[in-house]
């Protein structure tokens, strides 16, 4: 331990301090993960609490939340992940050199993405039948429908946080961690959209995702398939997808003007 210099850790520290400083990003998460975690809990303690009818089937619910807020998840990062991998990379201008379209690469990202999202997720799926004696596929043919709007909204996602990061650089990319986790004390994933408050009702509804997962406790609790869930969180999901496809096509075009392509800086 001897020969160590307060004055060199003094000099790392304080430049940690700076990077910490510039970036909004980095200091909002400092606070994001214990208060989403917080918000989350919360909530399902109070539906929990004032829904004693629904206790015996709480595993049920538990785990079909679980792993189908999963498929949603992983196909946001399907998207986003791989697309730093490009970046990190330095590779995305080699392609855009090619005669690759922007468009061709949001297909093949969203290729990827379904790849991906089938592998973790159905690995997820089959250990719940040994470990917790469940079977996702009980849902029916319901479950196809789900899928679908989870997917599409995770495409959505994570091609707009793509385009984010391609806009503000790779200090931006902790945000294809955090946005979907802020948004799952909105989704009702364990409990139902009322139990929000009521001034935040009006926004969860507003997300495709509410619009899964009271379709999926309907199946469950009521043993009904609520077609309109189904269609509501359909067409939104059509709106946002082409939202998410336009920001970042506008994202690509923005960095080959400012022949940003090769840069992947804070």
């Amino acid at each position: 331990m001897s020969g160590l210099s307060l004055r060199r850790i003094g000099a790392l520290a304080l430049r940690y301090l700076y990077l910490l400083r510039r970036s909004w990003i980095r200091i909002i998460e400092l606070a994001y993960w214990p208060t989403v975690q917080m918000i989350l809990w919360g909530f399902i303690t109070r539906y929990l609490a004032g829904h004693s009818d629904v206790l015996g089937q709480t595993a049920g619910l538990l785990l079909s939340g679980v792993l189908l807020w999963d498929i949603l998840f992983r196909s946001q990062l399907g998207v986003s992940v791989v697309f730093f991998e490009e970046l990190h990379a330095r590779n995305l201008a080699q392609l855009f050199v090619s005669p690759l379209r922007p468009i061709e690469l949001i297909l093949a990202l969203m290729s990827i993405s379904l790849v991906r999202t089938l592998i973790g997720v159905g690995v997820a799926v089959a250990l719940a039948l040994p470990f917790y004696d469940y079977n996702l596929f009980a849902l029916g043919l319901p479950l196809v429908g789900f899928f679908l709007n989870l997917v599409l909204m995770g495409w959505t996602i994570g091609l707009l946080v793509s385009a984010l990061v391609l806009h503000h650089g790779m200090g931006a990319e902790s945000i294809a961690w955090a946005v979907i986790f802020a948004l799952a004390p909105l989704c009702g994933i364990y409990y139902p959209i009322a139990t929000l408050p009521y001034w935040l009702q009006p926004l969860a509804w507003t997300l495709p995702a509410s619009h899964v997962f009271e379709g999926m406790r309907a199946v469950l609790l009521d043993h009904a398939f609520r077609l309109d869930y189904f269609l509501y969180a359909l067409l939104l999901n059509s709106i946002y997808l082409s939202l998410g496809i336009k920001t970042f096509l506008a994202a690509v075009h923005q960095a080959r003007e400012r022949g940003s392509l090769l840069q992947s800086s804070e």
